[in-house]
């Protein structure tokens, strides 16, 4: 291959490509992807640009877990859970305080889900918790199942072996238990035990055998009755793993000793789980069996009940579902991480969830043809931005899926099925993303700085990080207010257009020129890279040049495009207006650049956008007319 070639890319909607793909010109994602996208945002349109900046919230009392809590469109609530605390926000304001149960060891652990007024929130090794938004404020209660004439409707299981007995002393009052095995321990002092369907409170517990307890309905007889079980949620069995909301009932997927069971409250009621006789709206209760222990990571309600276990995903299905109409159908063979929570996501009627080996973001899907699940890998060919995922959430309103990774880094999605669009970018800053939370548009993160951990927001008006912005009616030199960036160096960018570093002292900076509107916080650098030129296809000792190359751009303030001499910035006065004031002008269309010297690494890119300039760069297309020889 030889002589002159135009190569124009239109779109990057196939995102960063891992290396392993460098020598497949052949596929589309080829001519639609690129080597490095840092700091930008893939739109669903093809263009790419500068990400959102991050505008400072407060600061986080430790690491730990955000959770998006949407009362009504018009009320929305940011909880940050760390160590022991709780701590709720609205408007980006704290607004309530709640001490809590779980240490910062259980807290990547936690699942939790929400209906109306009330989230719940479960950890395999604490009693669930249920916190409400009440009109004086927020209160956090631990769970109470459904009560009757001293009767608790909650599921009961027997740990022991089938054919170890209990025999009752009496039918009434006060008995004594005695079992034909070891089965009672101290921790068992204050649970339901059932003889036959009929429920006994423990009151004492006088060795392995044997325990006194209080009758709550009249048992059937004093004979040894292998029929018996205990309560399945305790201190000593543990609590439920997972919890959602599904066709009017609860559902709580897996606990600590019982990891592969499934229960489903009754219908409408949601804190009952009395069996009963089988009727339709009665509690459901099931494990789930197959070839290999699956335990139960997650609960998701979808077109249809969905379980995510340790080792396969599963269907239930039942219109609606009962006791008796209820069917569960394993779909795929996936699995999902064991060693912490990550919620499964919606993303337009489909699951998105991270597999046990975290290598993969699959798409749980329903395939009406084959009228079965299947779950496509959406990093297959961006293998490389899955670096050990610890979180995720979808942001709707921009279409971008957010997975945190266990090296900082935050892996943004475009996602966009009907046009299949597929494109991963990364995300970097000066620190490291802990956590991630998206409701109606807004996406916060936990980001830890040197030691201290920030809740901050993206911002589609800033261009910095952990930034603030000011504004006063007389130019000013001095401007406080920046604690939290005490000792650091800053971007500042004044009345839009003048850059320079400050140091923080003691909450505020001085500039060298008054100002009266400042946007200041920690720069970053957006990095955007072409693939090789040729795909693959060029032969050994083949020399390449790019004579020149034309990138369209949209609304951009700041431009520095490297050809092989470094970056260099483009002056857009020379496209625009004459006029170049404090405050750069925006501009759209055709900047063309030019370039010498010749290459023979057939894997350096043509050209290079790396700037930390904080203002907009947005990159529609790129046409580069190249020049090959032997």
């Amino acid at each position: 291959m030889s002589g002159l070639v135009t190569i124009t890319k239109t779109s990057f909607t196939a995102g960063e490509l891992d290396t392993a793909m460098l020598g497949r010109g052949d596929l589309g994602a080829f001519a639609n992807g690129a080597r490095r996208l840092r700091n930008v945002i893939v739109a669903p349109t093809g263009g790419v640009g500068r990400r959102a900046g991050l505008r400072y919230v407060d600061k986080a009392r430790g690491p730990g877990r955000l959770i998006a809590f949407e009362f009504n469109t018009e009320q929305t609530y940011l909880m940050v859970v760390s160590h022991l605390h709780l701590d709720i926000y609205a408007d980006d304001s704290p607004v309530a305080h709640l001490d809590t149960p779980w240490t910062a060891d259980q807290i990547p652990q936690l699942a939790w889900t929400q209906s109306a007024d009330t989230l719940l929130v479960v950890h395999p090794d604490v009693p669930p918790r249920k916190i409400t938004r009440t009109g004086d404020g927020w209160s956090m209660a631990e769970w109470s199942f459904h009560e009757e004439d001293g009767i608790l409707y909650l599921p009961h299981h027997k740990f022991a072996a089938d054919e170890v007995t209990l025999t009752a002393s009496g039918t009434s009052g006060t008995i004594t238990l005695t079992a034909s095995a070891a089965v009672f321990q101290a921790g068992h002092v204050g649970l339901r035990f059932r003889l036959a369907a009929k429920q006994v409170l423990i009151t004492a517990v006088a060795s392995a055998s044997s325990a006194s307890a209080e009758v709550k309905e009249t048992l059937t007889g004093t004979e040894a009755t292998s029929d018996w079980e205990e309560q399945s949620f305790s201190v000593l069995r543990g609590w439920p793993v997972s919890v959602c909301f599904h066709q009017g009932r609860l559902v709580i997927g897996g606990s600590r000793d019982l990891p592969n069971r499934l229960w489903l409250s009754k219908s409408m009621d949601l804190f009952d789980f009395d069996l009963g006789t089988g009727l339709d709206d009665e509690a459901i209760e099931f494990s789930m069996l197959s070839d290999q222990v699956n335990a139960v990571r997650a609960v998701f309600s979808g077109r249809h009940l969905q379980v995510f276990t340790s080792g396969a995903e599963y269907m239930v299905t039942g219109t609606p579902l009962t006791p008796t109409k209820i069917q569960v159908t394993r779909q795929t063979r996936i699995g999902s991480p064991t060693l912490r929570m990550i919620p499964p996501r919606d993303v337009d009627g489909a699951t998105h969830f991270i597999s046990r080996n975290l290598r993969d973001l699959r798409e749980f899907l329903y395939a009406d043809v084959e009228q079965a699940y299947q779950a496509a890998d959406l990093a297959m060919i961006a293998k490389h931005v899955m670096t050990g995922p610890v979180d995720q959430d979808y942001d709707s309103v921009h279409r971008l899926f957010h997975v945190v990774m266990e090296d900082g880094s935050l892996a943004t999605l475009t996602i966009y099925r009907s046009e299949k669009v597929t494109a991963w970018s990364v995300i970097e800053t000066a620190g490291r993303f802990l956590a991630v939370a998206a409701m109606e548009g807004e996406v916060f993160v936990l980001v830890e700085r040197d030691g201290q951990v920030f809740i901050e927001r993206f911002d589609d008006s800033l261009n910095l990080d952990c930034a603030l912005t000011g504004a006063k009616e007389t130019a000013s030199a001095n401007w406080n207010g920046l604690d939290h960036l005490d000792g650091r160096t800053v971007r500042v960018l004044a009345d839009g257009g003048a850059v320079a570093d400050h140091s923080v002292a003691d909450g505020h900076v001085t500039l060298a020129q008054p100002a009266k509107t400042i946007q200041v916080g920690l720069p970053y650098v957006h990095v955007i890279e072409p693939l090789p030129p040729l795909g693959g296809q060029s032969g050994p000792g083949q020399l390449i040049r790019l004579v020149q190359a034309t990138f369209r751009v949209l609304d951009t303030k700041a431009l520095h495009i490297d050809t092989g001499r470094g970056a260099i910035p483009i002056p857009f006065r020379r496209f625009g207006s004459d006029r170049f004031g404090a405050e750069p002008p925006s501009f759209s269309g055709d900047v063309r650049v030019r370039a010498i010297g010749w290459s023979r690494d057939p894997m350096r890119p043509l050209w290079r956008i790396s700037q930390d300039v904080p203002m907009p760069c947005t990159i529609l297309s790129v046409s580069a007319q190249i020049k090959t020889a032997e």
